[in-house]
């Protein structure tokens, strides 16, 4: 499955084809980021001017630091107070309320398995009997034509 592709050398070099997000290229780790090359996908023979490529790298790599600080600054506290609480709730949750339920339904359960199992003797089994002995004359024969 690939996303989109893009080339990072001259257009006729097959080998210089990368897949973005799939595949690591040397320069690449797993889990690296996209860098200034790999979206702005400009051939080296036909860059534009080298200061528009300096001011567009240098505006790119810095947008892209700020963003990500502010991004973090304005989500990192709310989410970690959220997970923080979502797990404080999960626990007293699991604490108080499951584990004592699970624990009261294990001790009853003897005596609810001896309920059930009279219920099922008295009404249950006699009904399925007694369809089984309707369709315990049926015959069904298979011949070839």
């Amino acid at each position: 499955m690939h996303y989109f592709i893009v080339t990072t050398g001259s257009l006729g070099s097959l080998s210089q084809v990368s897949s973005i997000g799939l595949q690591q290229t040397p320069e690449t780790g797993p889990g690296s980021l996209l860098g200034f090359e790999d979206v702005i996908a400009e051939p080296e023979l036909t860059h534009s001017f080298d200061k528009v490529w300096i001011c567009s790298h240098a505006l790119f790599e810095l947008s892209k630091y700020l963003i990500y600080k502010l991004v973090t600054l304005v989500l990192a506290i709310p989410l970690a107070l959220l997970a923080g609480i979502i797990f404080a709730v999960l626990s007293c949750v699991h604490i108080w309320i499951v584990v004592p339920f699970v624990k009261t339904c294990l001790m009853v359960l003897p005596s609810v398995q001896t309920v059930w199992k009279s219920l099922t003797n008295v009404f249950v089994v006699p009904f399925f009997q007694s369809i089984g002995r309707c369709f315990a004359m049926v015959n069904i024969r298979l011949d070839r034509e």
